[in-house]
């Protein structure tokens, strides 16, 4: 009995421990951090008003299937499948009651259920399920595994009738067309193969049940549900020029140079209308044809009878357009009638190119879903600008008086001048706030409060107030792609917004997609607003950029730019002669090769000339460069050295030019060779060099300081690991003041080590502070979704194997091979971000408070505090009883001062 009332106590002590954990800090949950969720750009969209429940399901090119409440743009569930092909929406079915039999979701007599909504995902296998359209749930699913997987990334499915029709196109031969019942998957008959030389990636597309390519001025088409199918052709006026694209809604129609084409001759269309956007639906049991097109900043949705082409005005609309959205591209409507009045309710759904969900009812917008930013490729923190009475005292901190007595008045002056402004404020006859004070931009006491930029990969710009998540400004580039070897498009701060009354000035720099030259698009971050020149098209190829260390008295970093043919150019071109002397170097990924210059300014000219090239692609040529890692140029590294036990000093070695640079190669004993290279940028030397076999991406590293950790895939253990090393030059330190990569300085000593790590790791950043005083932690994005913050004493290479006396005096832990994964330090605790792969840290006015945003499919934003506020009180620190304190302190040192006074006073009278 005794044992069974102990077991009984442990067990309610684990119940109670865990309940603890669950509930710690529940207070502070979102408090200082949001989160916002995001499907992608719509691939396929699907409105229904008129059902039991009204719905919007889409499938999108981000591999989401999701639900949408079609009155506020909510999200109501979503299934995020993995990325790449292996996810890839091939279909999306909806179940119908309309009257058109190929869209039932009836099922063969001997299957057990139909699908209220299928989908057809990846090739390799192809995965068919069916859904609950209103829970988001998986009824069932049957797979299909390909017997040539190389082949099968082409193959695509459609739905006819009660059957699944999976079709394996080989190009420049022939059709593979397969039939399966849908909720079973067992097949009808033997694979047909229809002889088609004629096909081609490019040039063909599936209209419904007909497969259709482009022959120069004929369209090619084959009935791909007929038992002996036979090719039809159509003759075209001129070669179209944009890809051949099916009409929704419709089988047998093709849109061919913005106008419609029907490929047998009973098949109605409106050959007149010319539009960028078509989609077919039903409206009072008729078919009709509706467009939508953008003009002088105007949207007009038009709609037709597709039996007739008449025009019903009921149905169109006309709205003004906002100038942040890209080019609409109707996905969906559908009409709720109302029995009590003749007048429809109709709702539109547009996707747009800047990847942006809109919906239209009534010539309103009705709601809109910034979907771009399920693709965030660069995110900057930007400080807010001074209100108009804090800018006043900037000025007058910044004038330089000729005496005291001057500087007194000029004071009294302005107090003076603030309390008039108060008080003609209070009766409304004062000057009125401006714009950024009314919405709130103005800088707070600890610098928290920021304006933080995102640039997403469709070139959509977001200024988002990082404190509440609102999206105070939107800006839409249009026609730009990032930069070739896979390297995004920038967005660079090239002034902030301390420098009063001067306005912040950002600089992104992209591609343009149809002449792959430079794009240069400055503005004000805080308002949005296009400035110092705004938009500017290059007539280069841009090759390399960097900013500029030193400024004018405008406080402008210039953008230095080396284009295709090696020549530099600055921005603005004023900055010229701050770019002589600056060091760069390019790579190039393919052929594992990096080239430094040196740009030097002479005969009123910028010169490149070339210093060092360093070959890192082998004796066979097959190594590739696959991850580069530099520095933050905004580190700040406040403590040089390392206390050792003997009271002596270990000095980093803290080259703020080595970069790190990742080869990997293929090795028939070891399968994979990565190499790991500190090289300086600068002189061009390798400082050091180490090699990983049987490793493979993928790779994430970080740099800061003196030391580098990395994560990677170790192949033979089947395990995620991360090594860590860490550069010192030693007891003696070479050159305390200024470091010179010209003045060979002494190679380092180096620690490393390596821990494994119980997680997929998707990316890696390092803290940073203002002054970088706090300590350095590390953070780990998952696969999972977690952002865990793993302080740098448990990545120490330093480490001791074994628990010495000196490694516990120097103040580090013993060496444990695995990492751990502890809950309270994952700080997005129940905040999942899907597809986490990009994080981004700044500095707050605070030196012991680092803001962070995570970004994937969605975006968190929060602030973090590596070494605890330290320099901040506490939420619930005792106001009033430390006032209590003080006071009573200071009456008892004045009581006392009066008894000890007396005291000597008798003492001096005896």
């Amino acid at each position: 009995m005794h044992f069974k009332w102990r077991s009984c106590l442990r067990l309610l002590a684990v119940l109670f421990a865990v309940d603890c954990v669950q509930c710690l800090y529940e207070d502070q949950i979102k408090k200082f951090d949001w989160r916002s969720l995001h499907v992608g750009g719509v691939e396929k969209a699907d409105l229904d008003l008129n059902g039991f429940q009204p719905r919007l399901l889409v499938s999108t090119r981000e591999n989401v299937l999701a639900s949408l409440c079609p009155e506020t743009g909510e999200l109501m569930w979503r299934q995020v499948f993995e990325s790449g092909n292996r996810g890839d929406i091939k279909l999306m079915q909806i179940s119908s009651t309309s009257t058109a039999s190929d869209n039932t979701a009836a099922a063969r007599i001997s299957s057990s259920h139909g699908f209220d909504m299928l989908t057809v995902q990846g090739h390799n296998p192809a995965l068919i399920r069916g859904w609950n359209s209103n829970m988001g749930l998986s009824e069932w699913e049957w797979s299909l595994m390909p017997l040539q997987s190389g082949r099968a990334i082409d193959s695509f499915w459609f739905y006819s009738k009660s059957m699944l029709y999976h079709v394996l196109p080989i190009w420049q031969s022939h059709l593979e067309v397969t039939q399966y019942f849908a909720s079973s998957g067992q097949p009808l008959g033997n694979t047909a193969k229809i002889a088609a030389s004629w096909i081609d990636k490019e040039k063909c597309t599936l209209s419904g049940i007909y497969y259709t390519c482009l022959e120069k001025q004929q369209l090619i088409t084959l009935d791909l549900t007929a038992d002996q199918p036979k090719i039809m052709y159509v003759d075209l006026e001129n070669v179209p020029g944009y890809p051949l694209k099916n009409l929704e809604g419709a089988s047998g129609v093709l849109i061919v140079d913005k106008k419609l084409v029907a490929i047998k001759n009973d098949i109605p269309v409106c050959k007149s209308l010319l539009s960028q956007s078509y989609i077919v639906g039903n409206y009072k049991k008729e078919k009709i044809i509706i467009n939508a097109d953008v003009k002088d900043k105007i949207l007009y949705i038009q709609s037709y009878s597709l039996e007739s082409c008449e025009p019903l005005a009921q149905v169109s609309s006309t709205l003004s357009y906002p100038e942040h959205l890209g080019i609409p591209n109707l996905k969906a409507f559908d009409c709720k009638s109302s029995r009590n009045s003749n007048d429809e309710n109709c709702l539109f759904i547009f996707d747009t190119t800047d990847d942006s969900i809109v919906a239209v009812r009534r010539s309103k917008i009705l709601w809109i879903r910034s979907e771009a930013l399920a693709n965030v490729v660069s995110a900057e923190f930007v400080d807010l600008p001074l209100t108009d009475n804090e800018g006043v005292l900037e000025n007058e901190m910044k004038g330089k008086a000729a005496d005291i007595m001057s500087a007194f008045l000029h004071r009294i002056t302005s107090q003076v001048m603030h309390v008039k402004s108060l008080l003609l404020h209070v009766i409304g006859l004062g000057p009125k706030p401006s714009d950024t004070q009314r919405a709130g931009l103005v800088r707070d006491a600890f610098g928290l409060h920021k304006m933080l930029v995102v640039l997403t990969k469709s070139g959509k710009l977001f200024g988002i107030d990082n404190i509440s998540g609102k999206h105070h400004w939107q800006y839409f580039l249009h026609n730009v792609e990032h930069f070739a070897n896979d390297q995004e498009m920038r967005l660079l701060v090239q002034r902030t917004s301390k420098h009063f009354p001067l306005s912040a000035l950002c600089t992104v720099v992209a591609k343009n997609k149809l002449t792959e030259n430079g794009v240069l698009l400055r503005f004000n971050p805080i308002t949005g607003q296009t400035s110092e020149g705004g938009l500017l098209k290059l007539t280069y190829k841009i090759k390399q950029l960097t900013l500029l260390t030193e400024t004018d008295n405008d406080f402008v970093k210039g953008l230095l730019i080396i284009d295709a043919e090696d020549r530099v150019h600055v921005y603005p071109e004023y900055a010229t002669k701050k770019a002589n002397g600056i060091y760069m170097f390019t790579a190039q990924k393919d052929q594992a090769t990096l080239n430094g210059f040196f740009v030097q300014y002479e005969n009123k000219e910028l010169t490149t000339l070339p210093l060092w090239n360093v070959d890192l692609s082998g004796h066979n040529g097959d190594h590739k460069i696959i991850s580069l890692a530099s520095k933050n140029p905004l580190e700040r590294v406040h403590s040089q050295g390392r206390v050792m036990p003997d009271r002596s000093v270990l000095y980093k070695y803290i080259n703020p030019n080595l970069v790190a640079v990742f080869t990997l190669a293929k090795d028939d004993v070891h399968k994979f060779l990565m190499y790991v290279y500190l090289i300086d940028v600068v002189s061009g030397s390798v400082v050091f060099t180490m090699m990983h076999r049987k490793v493979r991406p993928p790779l994430h590293a970080v740099h800061s300081e003196n030391w580098l950790a990395y994560a990677y895939y170790n192949d033979k253990v089947r395990r995620v690991e991360i090594t860590t090393i860490e550069l010192y030059e030693g007891k003696t330190q070479a050159n305390s003041t200024v470091w010179s990569s010209l003045n060979a300085p002494p190679l380092p000593l180096v620690e490393r080590q390596s821990y494994i790590m119980p997680a997929m790791v998707e990316t890696l950043r390092e803290t940073i502070t203002e002054r970088g005083i706090t300590n350095k932690d590390v953070l780990i994005g998952t696969s999972k979704g977690s952002i865990l913050e793993l302080p740098w004493y448990l990545l120490d290479p330093r480490r001791p194997i074994a628990s010495k006396t000196s490694g516990r005096e120097e103040g580090a832990v013993p060496y444990v091979p695995e990492l751990p994964i502890l809950t309270d330090n994952i700080i997005n605790y129940n905040q999942t971000i899907s597809r986490l792969r990009y994080i981004h840290t700044a500095p707050s006015g605070l030196e012991s408070t680092c803001l962070v945003v995570a970004a994937g499919l969605d975006i968190f934003v929060t602030r973090i505090a590596p070494s605890k506020t330290f320099d901040l009180l506490k939420e619930d620190f005792d106001y009033f009883l430390i006032s209590i304190v003080l006071i009573v302190l200071v009456s008892s040192s004045f009581i006392a001062k009066h008894f000890a006074s007396r005291k000597i006073l008798k003492q001096a009278w005896k």
